[in-house]
């Protein structure tokens, strides 16, 4: 047919026989380019014609651009990613190589056709020299279509190979896996497989952790020592393996066998995980893209067709359309259909190419190769059993190319829609950032980069991109996160082992207990009493309200840095009640720290001030002084100060009575008189305050400033103290235990600089490591340590961290706060002039806990002591009591309250406790007691 054409053209032209014959055959030779070019114009057009649907014009790629990004937003956002089809999952690489990184790593890179083993050293110099030896072993059917034992066995096996083969088996190395299949990750170490994809399909994988899986193979090897630190997305790799080399890198793509795409997304945007401070690479899995429907108008029967026939129909529908596993196939279908119709072939169709995966992804590429892609063609064609003419030649060429050209054109408009993203997240006009490229169909396609790129740029027009192939793979990238992965282990490790010696064992706490019960023996015993380091001081409260109590009477409330007057009233009767009115005080810390005579002058001007505010100066009323100090009492009136705690150090008042002093400032100043009836610790008031609304409340706890305990102790019991009828309060004073070196195994060095740095070292030991007064000064000291081993602040301890009392213990509650995010933490960190990253506030974070949880259990150990005590006494099998509780710490902290009751559980299963929370146990309390005092004594007289 050719030459009958050339024939009839020659012929038909106005050349004769007298011209020239170089003009003849350059005249040919122009007859035979119009001939081939109206012959491929005529092929390209019918082609056109009949795959007019794959042909995207720039119109439809900003819509797929928009239907990607609305899909990254489901799949970001915590309510919507359950049903998203792109499912965004987070990897836990927070960031490229800083360059410190250095040793030996080992990397597996699983997920193509063929499976690779390297070994990589990263030198001291971090990301000036990688050195690479590596192996790639074949992944054969009956290994990526058997089951998950028999993979991972065949992974470990080729790995002890490898490592043989190198003469490596006698070291230690850290491992990377990297996995091009859609994990859920919820750490670096741990992926459980959603779904397998490309042609993989090993049975009783999915679902399951694929880490726990490789390490349960390589067990079997007993030569072979790794620790598997990293699981890797093929893509992260890729992006870490670029981000070595170019510090833009910040998406990752791989459009090989499978296609799929990552980049670094803020963690203010990832609902998935906690934390909203810096960046978290994002595994898109946007092979996925489409499984909802929402590509259907742009997917053709070919697409159907190819997704029937995979071994996962409906899923990764968008990689079906553009990856290297199915270009071939597509290429074939179309060929078999357009044959049917008598447009190739002649219509005649050969066996080949009725067969399934005939024409591989290679094949298309060699067909649209530069120049020797015709012949590439013909070969291929007639390899296939087909006698293709001229004109079938150009048009299976062109078919490859419009399939090639739409699988481009796809990857383009999602990495537009990533691109954009990355943009607006940094909220620049122009964004200039690197990809890291990779897989088989872009590295070996001759036209596929560059119309990637060009339909990228001209999606994004406000973006530089640069395209960086990656040279080494996705493997190296694997052991770049492994050895980030091991820098940050490393770090962990120091962390960890700092924060360990918080951490209390139920051996722990049950010695704890033990020596509490002993110690409260020991200062109820008139014997050892003078020596015990729990006072166990008796406060004459012999009784508990009964209802009758009534009139005005006077609290004073004296514990902390404020001081309160209140004055109480109270009903008897059915319609029984309790009405306080009160103002607060300041006292100045040169108040706190001067002589104990301007102490009580002040205390008595406060008074004054406050008799003028209720104009009752001229009453005299009962009342009761709330003193939260250890006092030893000869009656309820009387109290002689035994130590001051709690940051007090007024001189000459240790030893001397409480009530005496404040009766000789009374009468210094000369304006009023009262009636002081009692003198009354706080943990005793809380009690009283419960035992008003619960009678069967007789402990009282308080977890506040300070820390202590009272409870009604058998008469019989206390040698201290004459008679053997009937109950009185003791106020443990047990903020002292451990005084006497009892529990120094379970004090950590912080204990000890806190305890040196305090206004009475060697006191008050317990209370150091329980309240809220050294709680966050403890924290401070831990935060100095980790900064000095520059794992906190980049190393940098700034001035206001070495300030004392900075870190108060208000703050670790609202560090700890369930609803409080990160970036909140960074703001208090801040407040307090600390520069900390994300992690940083992570760490803080865990160092507040770590001291609080231990705050809580030993104070839920000493209360096991003492409900134990309270059942033995009544020589019960089973003890239901009631705790009277109060104190900023237990009421304020989100966790210390949950953490005291269950160690209390745990301590002392026999006895069922109810915490009661006092409504104002040092003010109302103290009233109480007075009143009740009042009662009994006119009983008495009576």
């Amino acid at each position: 047919m050719r030459s009958a054409t050339l024939e009839l053209l020659i012929h038909s032209s106005s050349v004769t026989t007298e011209t020239p014959i170089s003009f003849k055959k350059m005249f040919a030779v122009h007859l035979l380019a119009f001939y081939f070019t109206k012959l491929k114009e005529d092929q390209i057009k019918k082609v056109d014609r009949f795959l007019y649907h794959m042909r995207l014009s720039d119109d439809v790629l900003l819509d797929v651009m928009t239907r990607f990004q609305a899909e990254m937003v489901k799949g970001l956002e915590r309510d919507a990613h359950p049903t998203a089809a792109v499912k965004m999952l987070p990897t836990f690489v927070r960031s490229i190589p800083d360059g410190s990184e250095k040793g030996d790593f080992l990397a597996l890179d699983l997920g193509g056709s063929k499976f690779r083993v390297l070994k990589v050293k990263v030198s001291e110099d971090g990301k000036q020299n990688v050195q690479m030896e590596s192996q790639f072993y074949p992944t054969p059917k009956e290994i990526t279509h058997g089951n998950g034992t028999e993979l991972f066995d065949y992974v470990a096996d080729c790995l002890a190979d490898f490592m043989e083969t190198k003469n490596i088996k006698h070291k230690k190395f850290p491992l990377g896996f990297t996995f091009s299949f859609p994990c859920i990750q919820t750490k670096l170490d741990e992926g459980v497989l959603l779904s397998w994809t490309k042609y993989f399909k090993v049975r009783g994988v999915q679902e399951t952790d694929v880490i726990s899986s490789l390490r349960h193979a390589l067990r079997k090897h007993k030569d072979v020592d790794v620790d598997v630190l990293a699981l890797v997305n093929d893509t992260v790799g890729t992006m870490m393996t670029c981000g070595y080399d170019d510090q833009r890198c910040e998406v990752g793509v791989i459009i090989g066998t499978g296609t799929n795409a990552c980049y670094m997304e803020e963690m203010s945007n990832i609902d998935l995980v906690e934390g909203d401070e810096g960046r978290m690479c994002i595994n898109t899995e946007w092979g996925a893209f489409g499984d909802d429907g929402s590509l259907d108008d742009l997917r053709t029967e070919f697409d159907r067709e190819i997704d029937l026939g995979s071994i996962n129909p409906g899923k990764q529908l968008f990689e079906k359309m553009i990856s290297g596993l199915y270009l071939g196939e597509l290429v074939r279908l179309i060929l078999l259909k357009m044959a049917k119709k008598g447009l190739l072939f002649n219509g005649k169709i050969s066996t080949a190419l009725r067969t399934k995966d005939k024409i591989e992804t290679k094949h298309v590429a060699a067909m649209e190769k530069h120049k020797k892609g015709l012949q590439n063609t013909k070969e291929i064609l007639m390899e296939l059993g087909l006698t293709p003419s001229e004109e079938d030649c150009i048009a299976v060429q062109h078919v490859c190319t419009i399939v090639s050209f739409r699988s481009a054109n796809l990857c383009a408009a999602a990495l537009a829609a990533i691109l954009t993203r990355l943009r607006e997240n940094k909220k620049l006009i122009r964004l200039r950032t690197t990809v890291g490229i990779d897989g088989t169909l872009y590295k070996t396609h001759p036209q596929y980069p560059k119309r990637l790129h060009k339909v990228v740029r001209r999606l994004v027009p406000n973006c530089d991109v640069r395209f960086l192939l990656s040279e080494s793979g996705s493997a190296k990238g694997a052991a770049m996160v492994t050895a980030v992965a091991c820098r940050l282990v490393s770090q962990r490790k120091q962390i960890d082992d700092i924060l360990a010696s918080f951490e209390l064992s139920k051996e722990n706490l049950i010695e704890v207990k033990n020596k509490m019960r002993e110690e409260l023996e020991y200062g109820l015993k008139k014997e050892t009493h003078a020596t015990a380091t729990v006072k166990m001081l008796p406060t004459y409260v012999c009784g508990t309200p009964d209802g009758t109590e009534k009139g005005k009477f006077l609290a004073l409330d004296l514990g902390g840095t404020n001081f309160r007057v209140l004055l109480v009233k109270i009903r008897s009767g059915r319609r029984k009640s309790v009405r306080m009115y009160n103002k607060i005080f300041a006292i100045p810390l040169e108040i706190m720290q001067g002589t104990g005579e301007e102490l009580f002058d002040h205390i008595v001007q406060c008074i004054a001030d406050f008799l003028e505010y209720m104009g009752i100066k001229g009453a005299r009323l009962p009342l009761g002084f709330t003193f939260s100090f250890p006092c030893r009492q000869a009656s309820i009136d009387k109290g002689a100060l035994v130590e001051w705690t709690k940051g007090f150090k007024a001189t000459d008042c240790e030893g001397e009575d409480v009530v005496d002093m404040l009766r000789e400032a009374i009468k210094r100043r000369n304006e009023f008189d009262l009636d002081i009836v009692a003198v009354v610790n706080d943990t005793v008031g809380t009690m009283m305050t419960c035992g008003y609304e619960d009678p069967n409340c007789e402990i009282g706890f308080i977890a506040g400033t300070g820390s202590n305990v009272c409870y009604m102790e058998e008469m019989k019991n206390i040698e201290i103290v004459e008679g053997t009828e009937g109950k009185m309060c003791i106020n443990t004073e047990w903020g002292g235990f451990g005084d006497n070196g009892c529990i120094d195994s379970i004090r950590t060095k912080y204990d000890k600089e806190v305890d040196e740095g305090s206004l009475n070292p060697g006191k008050q030991r317990y209370e150091k490591m329980t309240s809220g007064m050294y709680l966050g000064e403890i924290v401070r000291q831990i935060l100095i340590d980790l900064t000095n081993h520059g794992l906190l602040f980049r190393g940098q301890i700034s001035e206001s961290l070495r300030t004392r009392g900075i870190f108060e213990t208000k703050f670790l509650s609202h560090i700890e706060s369930d609803q409080l995010a990160l970036l909140q933490v960074r703001r208090i960190l801040q407040q307090l002039g600390l520069d900390s990253t994300c992690d940083d506030s992570i760490i803080v974070k865990e160092v507040c806990g770590a001291v609080s949880k231990r705050a809580a259990q030993l104070c839920g150990a000493g209360l096991a002591a003492i409900v134990e005590k309270k059942r033995e006494n009544r020589n019960l099998e089973h003890l239901k009591i009631t705790v009277g509780v109060d104190g900023t710490l237990y009421k304020l902290h989100p966790h210390f309250s949950g953490i005291l009751r269950e160690t209390v559980k745990e301590m002392a299963p026999q006895c069922d406790v109810t915490f009661m929370l006092s409504e104002d146990g040092s003010g109302k309390g103290a009233a109480l007691i007075t009143a009740v005092a009042k009662r009994l004594h006119n009983v008495g007289e009576n």
